[in-house]
């Protein structure tokens, strides 16, 4: 006998990436794994819009529409950082945090 998984277990797993994005984000000096840990966190907040639209308003489609948003901000966040930290990376040969600080002065 299978049952469907409740909205605590979508929760769970949101919650969960959540917390490993912020992890990684804090923890990390590459700005690469500081771009995929801020991905991480993004993607738990379009499962918490999915598992919200899907178990509280099983009608409406706020939810989906708020997760189309959110990936095509991320998407283009990610090519404008990816864009910033090549260039980064051509200038000083390096793409650790401690060189892109330098470039506040």
């Amino acid at each position: 006998m299978t049952s469907e998984p409740g909205l605590y277990h979508f929760l769970f797993i949101s919650a969960a990436l959540f917390f490993i994005g912020v992890f990684g984000f804090f923890t990390r000096r590459n700005l690469i794994t500081m771009l995929m840990s801020i991905e991480l966190i993004l993607n738990s907040v379009n499962l918490n819009f999915i598992a919200f639209n899907k178990y509280v308003w099983p009608g409406k489609m706020d939810g989906l529409f708020f997760t189309l948003f959110v990936i095509a901000i991320a998407a283009a966040e990610a090519a404008v950082a990816i864009a910033i930290i090549i260039n980064l990376y051509r200038s000083h040969r390096s793409i650790d945090v401690e060189i892109a600080e330098e470039l506040k002065f």
